[in-house]
């Protein structure tokens, strides 16, 4: 008998980790469970809709799922429609890569407010996920304040910056460019605790700022050093190097130069979120930097804000049945290892760190552990077959990789002219599109 592995999750981490499975143990059979219909998970639904680029890695993923030992089971939730501990008795190893999907809190007061929003439920809007497609998102006011100085504040302020024309390749759904087109912005705030060098913004993402049609970024020149202090690797201080480059290339930027400003605030916190009902404003507390950590001064300041978005990190959702770290956010494990047979690989193994590519080495080494641990197999786990039984008797709807490719092929053909694809962004018009090809 081969070795049966399920992989819960089918994002980056787990078709990397399929994809190895497949080198290590030719004859393995490899299940891949995904809760929508629809997988690529971070391709699909966390990559930034003008960045088509970084979406070609998905034809390396495809190529795994078309292979004959591996299976798709699209809409299918773990925990609603089969449990852990019968996946750990249908397999001889279960890995979990099913990435960070929630938003960690600020913490302050006003939070709950109307209108702020954490970037797991704003990029999910703007990238048509099923889950948010129905968001309240308000775009009538002027101000926006995005907190956080990573690539996703960037990716938040872009899209909402960017005019209908720059948008014209991208796959954002046609609901949400009609209310950006709509509002009335003025003001964009990035907002980071520490200071530009410490700012983990990737360098192309950053130069993307300097060159939108509508909106120009503005820096405070006093905020920018000399030079940047030693970072260890000579990796990571060429990036820091090239980033304050950039900086320095917006500081005789002006408000009025185009219709909207990006304002790339550092050493500055949020402490409270502001307005009624809804937010209308953000006070913050200005920091400085003492070893590379930000600590608080006696200074605070007001900014207005319509809309808050946070883009501080993400947490893992926990499954009945997985030992979870909630303070880390991640299921605990050694290098992978959760427990006997179960494994944890990607965001869900380390936490929502580095780019897409990070997840291979992961996927690479938890393939290993599971070959070395389980070798060929026990010869006694019932596999793909036991889970399609199950789900069979409890009336779940699979959908296959051959449902995808269709559904897949109905969001090409309805494309505008221009744009890579039109999305659907509810499970139920996915679901459509196969009853209807049914008929």
């Amino acid at each position: 008998m081969p070795l049966n592995v399920v992989i819960v999750g089918s994002g980056p981490s787990g078709f990397y980790t399929a994809e190895a499975l497949l080198e290590k143990a030719p004859d393995a059979r490899v299940d891949v469970i995904d809760r929508l219909p629809s997988p690529f998970g971070l391709i699909r639904f966390g990559v930034a809709p003008d960045h088509q680029g970084s979406k070609k890695i998905v034809k390396r993923f495809e190529r795994t799922a078309a292979d004959p030992r591996v299976r798709f089971f699209g809409n299918v939730d773990v925990g609603r429609d089969v449990a852990v501990g019968e996946l750990r008795e249908l397999y001889d190893a279960v890995v979990f890569a099913s990435g960070a999907a929630l938003d960690r809190n600020l913490g302050i007061p006003g939070e709950d407010k109307k209108n702020v929003l954490g970037s797991a439920d704003f990029v999910g809007w703007y990238n048509g996920h099923p889950d948010f497609a129905g968001l309240d998102v308000d775009l009538s006011g002027k101000a926006v304040a995005v907190v956080g100085n990573g690539n996703v504040a960037i990716d938040v302020a872009r899209v909402l910056a960017k005019t209908e024309e720059e948008m014209s390749t991208s796959d954002l759904p046609e609901e949400v460019a009609g209310k950006i087109q709509a509002a009335r912005l003025k003001d964009i705030y990035i907002i980071g605790r520490r200071g530009p060098v410490e700012a983990s913004f990737t360098t192309r993402e950053l130069k993307e700022l300097g060159n939108l049609e509508r909106a120009v970024p503005l820096i405070d020149a006093g905020l920018l050093p000399d030079s940047v202090s030693d970072q260890g690797d000579r990796k990571t201080q060429i990036v820091k190097e090239k980033n304050l480059e950039v900086l320095r290339g917006y500081v005789d930027n002006r408000p009025g130069d185009k219709p909207i400003s990006i304002h790339l605030l550092f050493l500055a916190s949020p402490v409270e979120i502001l307005g009624d009902e809804k937010a209308s404003g953000l006070r913050l507390v200005r920091n400085r930097l003492e070893r590379g950590r930000a600590v608080a001064t006696d200074e605070s300041f007001t900014l207005p804000a319509d809309l808050v978005v946070t883009c501080i990190g993400y947490r893992s959702r926990p499954i009945d049945g997985v030992p979870f770290d909630d303070r880390e956010g991640r299921f605990i494990n050694e290098d992978g290892r959760i427990a006997s047979g179960l494994y944890a690989a990607g965001w869900a193994k380390r936490g929502p760190t580095g780019v897409i590519s990070t997840n291979h080495p992961d996927g690479v080494n938890v393939a290993g552990h599971v070959v070395e641990d389980c070798g060929t197999g026990s010869g006694s786990t019932p596999g793909r077959e036991g889970l399609e039984s199950l789900l069979a008797t409890r009336g779940c709807r699979v959908v296959d990789y051959g449902d995808w490719q269709k559904i897949n092929a109905a969001e090409l053909a309805a494309a505008r002219a221009g744009a890579p694809r039109r999305k659907f962004t509810t499970v139920a018009d996915m679901l459509a599109v196969l009853d209807q090809l049914a008929k």
